[in-house]
């Protein structure tokens, strides 16, 4: 029997204490013992991106990182998007843009754009581009995603510029 440890996994803002053998990836534990079946497990290899996940703040893939390396990590999900009913606005770009078809994959460049629009907020289509190649799609040829994601970018961005301008901190002076 493999050894078990006891770690404790910041999942989308909650604590969760577990028991858990060290062979044991986070997209296991996620899926399996804390039901969060959002995070989907692929090609087991890193390849494909379904299992991507946020590891404070960074996308990661899920199938490459033992549970037990992930204690002490802010660790975000699809399930931390949006609310219960609810969909955030890249979500909503997603469906307004037809990214996704069978829904696989989605999950994965879901948590992939949230990463990289926290970091790059400032994205053009051609650095977008880039991201989402390192994820597998075998539905939708990548251009409504692309799509997708440039559109909610855009639209954060100027969410952030009426924001700052009706409260007096984007204007000069």
């Amino acid at each position: 029997m493999s050894e078990r440890y006891l770690i404790t996994l910041d999942v989308n803002g909650a604590e969760h204490e577990l028991l858990v053998e060290a062979r044991h990836t986070l997209a296991d534990v996620l899926r399996h013992d804390l039901e969060l079946t959002g995070t989907h497990v692929g090609c087991e290899h890193g390849v494909c991106g379904a299992c991507t996940v946020l590891l404070d703040g960074a996308p990661a893939r899920a199938c490459l990182v033992f549970a037990v390396q992930a204690e002490g990590r802010a660790i975000r999900t699809v399930e931390s998007l949006g609310a219960p009913g609810e969909l955030n606005d890249l979500q909503e770009s997603f469906v307004e843009h037809h990214g996704l078809q069978c829904g696989f994959c989605t999950p994965g460049f879901l948590m992939l754009a949230e990463g990289f629009l926290a970091e790059r907020p400032e994205a053009t289509k051609t650095e977008i581009r880039d991201v989402v190649a390192s994820n597998l799609c075998r539905c939708t040829g990548y251009q409504t995603i692309v799509e997708a994601i440039d559109d909610c970018a855009t639209r954060r961005r100027a969410a952030l510029q009426h924001l700052l301008s009706t409260t007096g901190e984007g204007t000069a002076g």
